[in-house]
């Protein structure tokens, strides 16, 4: 209803009806009409509209709207109206005010013609800004906050550009409160990125420094985060300069690369105070963090309001920072950052929507008489150090720098028309950042040349807000041009990109970000579709006194080993942190295999010749039968039409309920059992089947992947046909990857590596270009809690270690390396971290390495042990390792810290033989589970003659009477005939490479011996 005459049209009076208001006035209403509003899909029709004359304010019926086909979403403080039920069309979106309404301005189709030329002056200065927001184009008009803003109105229009590139962020904590006084007090700073498409230079990062002062931004684009310490001597030579004022204080997030040592080694001797986040509270740098989300939606809006194609984003990113330098912000008061840093007023009259086209006016000294004057280009940002727009030209694929441009900006560039070539870029223009001395003031259409930024680069190692590229000397940034193809290729649009991936990869947060987008819409029904599919709930009427479990959308991008999107995918997933032990739920636990079991397996495939195969479980959860009675509220956005008011009752688990894991573990353990395995009393996720003389198979569960083997084709084969009928299953054939390990299968060996997740940490923690060693640790170097270094990075120090303890899964010769590294998680010192990052460097130099196992071989368990008589330099407890092989490559080995004191070396000797029997007579009963039973007493080896009379000899005597009891059951063992102590060669002993540092020689051939080999080296060649 409403009491504006003049908004409506058809108009029927003399109704004779009245309505009451909600203060309880009973008010005449004078006619009914058709409220027309005008939108950016066309003009929308309202029907049956009150016309009340004593009605204030324009009330819209929300049933009504519904009634007429429209659809309403609240959410985010905001309405979102749409006019068709997919959601497609997107009619307008209204803020709510602090009354809690939602004000829709209308207004009469004459005045609507009236307003044309307004609405789009404001819609073109909204654009020229970044699509800044209308609150604050207003300040900085009311407010004179800039030079060259014209008069504008306020009229609500939908842009797509800010619907595309501006999706709903929740809202960060409060600030504090403290601000700093003058420039430079405070800096913040954060890193964004990688993004999926190299920027036109290489980069795929921005680093970004916002003074906590000033709120003024600098932003540099940078390959590597390594690059972060050059990137802050660059910003702080340069605004200290500029400024007059010192930086005090640096406030970042504790990320490696400005926890390194090399940081803040610097920031201690130039004095700057560092100020880090606790761990995961990324909140806590909330200036850096939301500066960094403001300028990418103003980017990515940029970009998609004239579809430029993606590899501009540093161009996009450099003019956003720009803009939002010249733009007001909350943090200051009826100022900008560039006045509150330079003391003027910014002039913004020079401003043009970003992707415009243009005519750049050719210089007459380079054209003859006859040619055209002007030249049509592509506005991609402004100019820093000298006056003018930096323009991209697509003929000759340069960036260039003029002052002479008639901007058309309505029109759009058809960049599919386009053919892809190399981009001309510019030098690193470190010396070009001289932002605060300029104000482009006037309009750039003077009588001044134009230059050409010939001169490739990388996207500005440093720079503030200039455009990705300057100017010196031409160069390109591809290579030769032999042996490749340079068949033309067109350009696709950033909507088509888009279309395909998410060029950010930036998950969506809520439902309603998801439902913005139909990739994630077929997600979602996908995932509803496996549920009904699988029986997993059924719609019920709510119970009385029943507690009810809320349900949630999780979104992840799954991508190919190459980096591109694979697929998005929608999980509906339990509130279980919501349910009550007792209640709710009761049992939890569900096992998982151990990397020695899955090993072991791998192991005994290679010696019999066996293919080893793989298995993947859709959706695992939803097949465990719950015991409990759960119910859970219908998922948003797919409430039953007519049913809102009931549950769904649970049949089986949803992800995320507390008993989820151990309900599926049920339910596998249960379909094992019916299909006639045999489950091993040694290990909860082996099952065995054997078929009389057919053979057998063998079955390792890891949660939802199954790795199965065996010796009889027929039964592999039965196997997988009726797992794929009882579930979802995804056959991938040869096991090929499990766990993070790569294993390669070919007719003479098995091998397994990791070498992906190698590279990854060698990248993480900036040694991807570092000199290799040949060895982990010197075999002279003694590590002890208190060595007089200064403390290290204690969070850089627990990931490095944590990352090298995962490579151990394939990697014996750094496991006695990690193992004493692991020793100092608490107050490491900077020659732990020497230390630390010296193993990366044997990492580095044996990426390919990995653990071979030679096919044929007889499958005899065989076992080496050692120790270090006093080998940790703190308290002079013992150090033992042992190593486990069926033949070839060991598949089974550890290092370890006693809890105990030896009093001589036979003493330790005899405590690591008792450690390896206890792993040999585990790894027997699991051989014994595979078919392969030890009959004979497994062989393990050991050098020290004393330990092996001492376990060989039944009598307690005064020598080892003080020895603790547990380690005596090596003489049971002995006894039994299932373990047989052996002397060996000290310089034999494999298990030595376990226990302590070795000299050069000798690591590298124990390491041969353990059967850690380079794939390269391996007969045949293997390609990891």
């Amino acid at each position: 209803m409403t009491g504006n005459e003049g908004l409506l049209v058809d108009i029927q009076r003399n109704l004779n009806s009245k309505v009451k208001m909600g203060t309880g006035e009973v008010v005449p209403v004078a006619g009914k009409g058709t409220l027309v509003i005008k939108t950016k899909l066309g003009k929308k029709h309202i029907q049956e509209v009150m016309l009340v004359p004593s009605l204030e304010e324009n009330l819209l019926s929300v049933g009504q709207m519904m009634e007429h086909g429209y659809y309403l979403v609240f959410g985010g403080n905001m309405v979102n109206v749409y006019d068709d039920q997919s959601l497609g069309n997107l009619i307008v979106r209204v803020q709510m005010t602090n009354n809690r309404c939602f004000p829709l301005t209308m207004m009469p189709a004459s005045e609507l013609a009236l307003r044309a030329s307004v609405s789009h002056c404001l819609q073109t200065w909204h654009k020229r800004l970044g699509h800044l927001n209308e609150r604050s184009l207003k300040l900085l008009e009311n407010q004179g906050m800039v030079h060259g803003l014209p008069h504008l109105e306020q009229v609500s229009v939908v842009c797509e550009g800010c619907m595309l590139g501006k999706q709903h962020i929740d809202s960060f904590p409060l600030e504090s409160t403290w601000r700093a006084s003058h420039p430079l007090e405070l800096v913040h700073t954060d890193i964004y990125g990688p993004m999926k498409t190299d920027s036109i230079s290489g980069n795929k990062y921005f680093l970004l420094f916002t003074d906590d002062c000033t709120r003024m931004s600098w932003v540099y684009f940078i390959r590597n985060k390594s690059s972060a310490l050059e990137c802050f001597r660059k910003f702080k030579a340069m605004t200290e300069l500029q400024s007059g004022y010192k930086i005090k204080g640096l406030r970042s997030d504790r990320r490696g690369e400005f926890l390194s040592s090399e940081f803040n080694n610097f920031c201690a001797e130039v004095g700057i105070q560092r100020q880090l986040t606790v761990a995961y509270s990324p909140q806590q740098n909330g200036v850096a963090e939301r500066k960094n989300r403001t300028v990418v939606e103003m980017a990515k809006s940029m970009l998609h309001e004239k579809s430029i194609p993606y590899e501009f984003w540093a161009e996009a990113v450099n003019t956003a920072v720009y803009l939002l330098n010249r733009c007001p912000t909350k943090a200051l008061n009826k100022v900008t950052p560039f006045e509150a840093y330079t003391g003027r007023k910014p002039g913004i009259a020079h401003l043009k929507i970003f992707g415009s086209p243009c005519h750049v006016l050719i210089p007459s000294a380079l054209r003859h008489k006859l040619e055209e004057n002007s030249h049509k280009c592509i506005l991609v940002g402004y100019g820093l150090c000298e006056k003018g727009y930096r323009i991209f030209d697509p003929s000759s694929r340069k960036i260039i720098l003029s002052r002479d441009v008639h901007f058309d900006e309505d029109g759009l560039w058809k960049w599919e028309n386009e053919q892809k070539g190399e981009i001309t870029v510019s030098m690193p223009a470190e010396n070009l950042n001289c932002e605060p001395s300029l104000d482009l003031d006037t309009p750039l259409q003077m009588d001044a040349g134009t230059t050409v930024q010939d001169e490739p680069s990388q996207d500005l190692d440093a720079s503030t807000q200039m455009g990705e590229n300057t100017i010196l000397q031409e160069e390109r940034i591809s290579g030769s041009s032999q042996a490749i193809d340079h068949t033309p290729k067109k350009w696709r649009s950033v909507n088509e990109i888009m279309a395909q991936c998410n060029i950010f990869i930036v998950e969506p947060e809520s439902f309603e970000d998801a439902n913005l987008d139909e990739s994630w819409r077929n997600a979602m029904k996908a995932e509803l579709e496996m549920i009904e599919k699988n029986n997993t709930w059924q719609l019920v009427d709510r119970p009385f006194g029943k507690p009810i479990i809320g349900v949630k959308w999780v979104y992840k991008t799954k991508l190919n080993l190459d980096g591109s999107v694979q697929k998005n995918k929608a999980r509906l997933v339990a509130k279980g942190y919501s349910q009550k032990p007792g209640i709710d739920y009761n049992e939890t636990f569900a096992p998982v295999a151990r990397l020695d079991t899955i090993r072991t397996l791998i192991a005994l495939a290679a010696q019999k010749e066996w293919n080893l195969y793989q298995l993947d479980v859709k959706s695992a959860f939803l097949n465990g039968v719950l015991k409990e009675e759960v119910y859970v509220e219908q998922p948003q956005g797919f409430v039953k039409d007519n049913e809102e008011i009931r549950l769904y009752k649970l049949n089986k688990a949803l992800y995320g309920l507390k008993q989820a894991p151990r309900a599926w573990y049920d339910e596998i353990d249960s379909y094992f059992n019916r299909a006639g395995f045999k489950k091993s009393p040694s290990e909860a996720t082996l099952y065995v089947k054997t078929s009389g003389t057919s053979g057998i198979l063998i079955v390792s569960l890891y949660v939802d992947d199954i790795v199965y083997t065996g010796s009889c084709v027929k039964l592999l084969e039965e196997f997988k046909n009726d797992m794929m009928k009882h579930y979802e299953m995804i056959d991938l054939g040869l096991l090929y990857h499990f766990l993070g390990m790569g294993v390669v299968q070919t007719n003479k060996h098995t091998f397994l590596h990791q070498k992906k997740y190698a590279m990854k940490v060698i990248e993480k923690f900036g040694l991807k270009d570092c000199k290799s060693v040949v060895t982990p640790p010197v075999a002279s170097e003694r590590l002890c809690k208190e060595d007089g270094s200064e403390a290290a990075n204690e969070n850089e120090y627990r990931q490095i270690v944590g990352s090298l303890l995962y490579l151990t899964a394939t990697r014996p010769d750094i496991m006695f390396a990690s193992s004493l590294l692991a020793r100092f998680m608490h107050n490491p010192t900077r020659k732990h971290m020497g230390t630390a990052k010296r193993v990366l460097r044997y990492i580095q130099g044996t990426l390919e390495f990995g653990i071979e196992f030679i096919k044929g071989k007889s499958a005899t368990l065989i076992g080496y042990c050692d120790s270090d008589w006093a080998g940790s330099e703190d308290d002079r407890r013992i150090t033992s390792g042992y190593a486990f092989t069926l033949g070839s490559g060991m598949f089974s080995w550890a290092s370890i810290k006693q809890n105990t004191v030896a009093l001589s070396t036979a003493e330790a000797e005899y405590v690591s033989a008792a450690e390896a029997t206890s792993q040999a007579k585990w790894l027997r009963f699991v051989l014994e589970d595979f078919g392969e039973e030890q009959v004979e007493g497994t062989p393990i080896l050991c050098d020290n003659t004393s330990a092996i009379a001492m376990a060989k000899n039944p009598v307690f005597h005064q020598k080892t009477r003080h020895i603790s009891r547990k380690f005596h059951f090596i003489r049971e063992a002995i006894q039994a005939k299932e373990i047989e102590l052996i002397y060996c060669k000290t310089e034999d002993q494999i298990a030595d490479i376990l226990t302590k540092a070795l000299s050069k020689d000798r690591f590298v051939y124990l390491r041969d011996l353990l059967g850690v080999k380079s794939a390269k080296g391996l007969e045949g060649s293997v390609d990891v």
